[in-house]
């Protein structure tokens, strides 16, 4: 006997987001795949900071830290806000707070969860 998927498959075709919106999702996933950027994020969950302060804590040139938090502000995850001559970068809204610290989580629970299991 065959059973038929026709309900479930047009429930969840009226519910799919349109394709061009899965696609910027997509985009915006791409952007926590580069370590630099993820630790930029997390140095932000702490304080707010400048490109001088990230890049003397994470050892590395404000050119190329500059060149992340374009990278990071483009997909609306950073926004910086002008200081006299400089520029104090933060995490654009709570929103970013919680997509960072439920990845963290995550990958913390996954790892008690093989730890356990040893």
């Amino acid at each position: 006997m065959r059973h038929s998927h026709d309900e479930l498959l047009k429930k969840v075709r009226d519910d799919l987001p349109k394709d061009e919106l899965l696609s910027d999702l997509a985009d915006l996933y791409k952007v926590f795949g580069d370590s630099t950027r993820v630790k930029i994020l997390f140095a932000l969950l702490e304080s707010d900071m400048c490109v001088c302060a990230i890049a003397e804590l994470l050892n590395m040139t404000q050119s190329a830290i500059s060149h992340q938090l374009k990278t990071l502000r483009d997909a609306n995850l950073v926004a910086g806000k002008r200081d006299g001559k400089m520029i104090v970068y933060s995490l654009a809204d709570e929103h970013v707070r919680t997509i960072i610290g439920e990845g963290f989580h995550h990958l913390i629970e996954e790892r008690t969860d093989l730890q356990g299991r040893k």
